[in-house]
């Protein structure tokens, strides 16, 4: 398996753990049969207020002008009314994963159509990049916490 497999693998499993929280807490997957571009529309035009989640979720155009798919976005939480989305950044040992951090941010800046957690784990990052990151929460209104698997599980306990 390649360098970018593994990463891909430990990845999912990050977001695995990510949907075993929100099926814990009362979320339910929307359609996964939808069209990639269609689930944020489906998800947000529902008349059916329950809680309910969709992955990799289509939100529109970056800063770059390409296409954003978040991992997660989320709706029917009674603390969170705008809707939450979900983004998870795993990195094991040394890479990049860090260093798209700053283009994370930003786009959370300036075109998430909701507030964001970002979650990252795996040991792997650089201590100035995870400290830049939790310092854009004073800076970012739209960016409301930085999380690692464990302290999700904990925030989610109380926010979702």
């Amino acid at each position: 398996m390649t360098q970018g497999g593994r990463a891909n693998k430990s990845g999912n499993v990050l977001e695995k753990n990510v949907e075993a929280t929100l099926l814990t807490h009362g979320y339910v997957q929307v359609d996964k049969k939808l069209q990639r571009k269609k689930l944020l529309q489906s998800l947000l035009s529902s008349t059916n207020l329950s809680k309910r989640y969709a992955r990799q979720v289509y939100i529109g155009q970056g800063i770059y002008g390409t296409d954003i798919y978040v991992d997660f976005y989320i709706i029917g939480s009674t603390t969170i009314p705008s809707g939450l989305i979900i983004e998870c950044k795993w990195q094991q040992s040394g890479g990049s994963v860090d260093e798209k951090l700053p283009y994370v941010n930003l786009n959370v800046l300036t075109c998430y159509p909701a507030p964001a957690v970002v979650l990252i784990d795996g040991g792997g990052m650089k201590p100035g990049a995870i400290a830049w990151l939790n310092a854009q929460v004073t800076i970012n209104s739209n960016l409301l916490a930085v999380h690692t698997l464990s302290s999700f599980i904990a925030w989610a306990n109380n926010h979702l």
